[in-house]
């Protein structure tokens, strides 16, 4: 067990059993020791990591998109985002997807930080980049990939997430992210 102040809280793998190997996804059983001595059962997701974008659009708009999603069976809106590649540096990654997923590339680029969308059951991390001085072009959709692409207004965004009409995290995330960055508490390292 690690020597911190944390040591009181840390779980300790004793046995690691697998559920299930997808293409994408993977599960887990670990049983683990806990604070106390005993012992528990873990069940969780192995998930590759990912990124999402908040492509900034000049005149106070940004790119969403509209998607199907099937494990909650509905039309969802939310900022452009895709899973890494194997050993794939997760701003390009930001870049690939932004492309392929809208046909936008950007001209600046800020990191803004990471999030764990499901600490519970999943270790799934996804990386914030921030984009601006978009240039249009094609999208570049994998074959089984159906979305429309929209400019939406800072203003709609920030309602359509107070009243309900965007309940993707990492999108509800995002978007606290955009208005501190838009007020300037939180000031991004912008990079072409």
């Amino acid at each position: 067990m690690p020597e911190s102040a944390d040591a009181h809280l840390i779980e300790t793998l004793l046995e690691s059993q697998r559920l299930f190997d997808g293409s994408f996804l993977k599960a887990r059983r670990d049983t683990v020791r806990l604070p106390d001595g005993n012992s528990a059962s873990r069940e969780y997701i192995v998930h590759p990591g990912a990124v999402v974008i908040i492509p900034l659009l000049d005149d106070d708009h940004v790119l969403v998109e509209r998607q199907f999603r099937y494990p909650v069976d509905r039309v969802m809106t939310e900022f452009p985002a895709g899973k890494l590649d194997p050993g794939e540096d997760p701003l390009l990654c930001a870049k690939r997807e932004l492309l392929e997923e809208t046909g936008f590339s950007g001209g600046e680029w800020a990191y803004a930080g990471a999030m764990h969308l499901a600490i519970a059951y999943s270790t799934e991390v996804i990386h914030i980049f921030f984009a601006r001085n978009l240039i249009s072009g094609p999208p570049q959709l994998d074959a089984d990939e159906f979305l429309e692409v929209r400019a939406m207004p800072v203003q709609a965004l920030f309602d359509a997430c107070r009243e309900g009409g965007i309940t993707d995290a990492k999108t509800l995330s995002c978007t606290l992210w955009l208005q501190n960055v838009r007020t300037g508490a939180w000031p991004l390292d912008w990079k072409a």
